[in-house]
């Protein structure tokens, strides 16, 4: 694995925090490549979870306790030094940026019961916003282009999906569950950039996902979930959703976030909300909005002003 060249801190860069920038390095190519996979990855998430005839919380639970299980051997083997060596920080940022992914999941999808599939989607993906606020806690000032970007993005997110917001206290609790859950996301980003400066893909990743399936395991026996007695239909379903979602999506995602920054990998997660929408038209038969294909240029080109940004202010 190439090690990306970490920029010096500057006045206002965290010191215990990335910037989020793009620094002008041959591996970034590659980096964006591995992204449009990771995209495409979490892209068929949706599609996947709403043909797959098991409980939402169950869904979360297996992708992540499946992906575990094909990364164990790579990294109690191969990476077994690095898990010896992580030290107690990195292990505890790994750990809780587990237990923000499962919490994430946790909020995310009972949501989608409460409230509009499309209110839950918008404001999920909020993540890019509290990202970049975040990051300005933190002491690193995103730059003008950043913030643009960020903003564009969600336009494009919110002409796809269409915000409806209902008045009725259930919806409304639903809304603030799907809000909340796009800052648990955003702070799952920050700290797998945090932990990734010192740590492999391979490492963080088993320790985060490990952190996340025993954290929905105990939420799913407490709340009597099933987690087993499914067709083998399902449990098919389930796997592909773990190679495409979990290995392919969040994994790359946790590979290029070293070197793309969370602003940039963030707000590319917006392009899973028009990407669910052209698999579930090819896939399902769900045919999206006319708004859809114009919505996709929308973030698209939001995402390449936060890249622009982040250049300007990483060179």
């Amino acid at each position: 694995m190439t090690t990306a060249r970490i920029r010096r801190d500057t006045p206002a860069t965290a010191p215990g925090l990335p910037a989020g920038g793009l620094p002008p390095r041959p591996g970034a190519r590659l980096d964006l490549l591995l992204l449009a996979v990771a995209i495409a990855g979490v892209s068929l998430s949706a599609p996947l979870i709403a043909a797959t005839a098991a409980p939402a919380l169950a869904i979360a639970f297996w992708r992540n306790a499946m992906a575990v299980a094909a990364l164990g051997p790579f990294a109690l083997l191969r990476h077994r030094r690095e898990l010896r060596g992580m030290g107690r920080r990195a292990l505890l940022l790994s750990v809780a940026a587990g237990a923000l992914l499962a919490l994430h999941f946790g909020l995310w999808l009972p949501s989608l019961h409460m409230t509009s599939v499309a209110s839950s989607t918008a404001l999920c993906t909020t993540t890019p916003i509290w990202t970049t606020l975040l990051l300005r806690l933190r002491g690193h000032r995103p730059p003008a282009l950043v913030w643009a970007g960020t903003a564009l993005a969600f336009l494009g997110v919110v002409l796809v999906t269409g915000v409806d917001l209902s008045v009725s206290p259930r919806a409304l609790a639903g809304d603030g569950l799907a809000l909340a859950a796009g800052m648990a996301a955003a702070g799952y980003v920050l700290l797998g950039a945090e932990v990734r400066r010192t740590v492999g893909t391979v490492a963080y990743s088993f320790v985060c996902y490990l952190a996340t399936a025993v954290l929905l395991l105990v939420t799913a026996l407490a709340g009597g979930v099933p987690l087993a007695g499914y067709s083998g239909e399902t449990w098919w379903k389930l796997a592909v959703l773990t190679v495409a979602a979990q290995l392919l999506g969040h994994s790359l995602i946790n590979r290029v976030v070293k070197g793309l920054g969370p602003s940039v990998t963030s707000t590319a997660i917006l392009l899973e909300t028009p990407g669910a929408a052209l698999i579930a038209a090819l896939w399902l038969g769900q045919l999206p909005a006319p708004a859809a294909y114009p919505a996709l240029a929308v973030v698209v080109a939001g995402l390449a002003l936060v890249i622009m940004g982040d250049r300007r202010s990483g060179s």
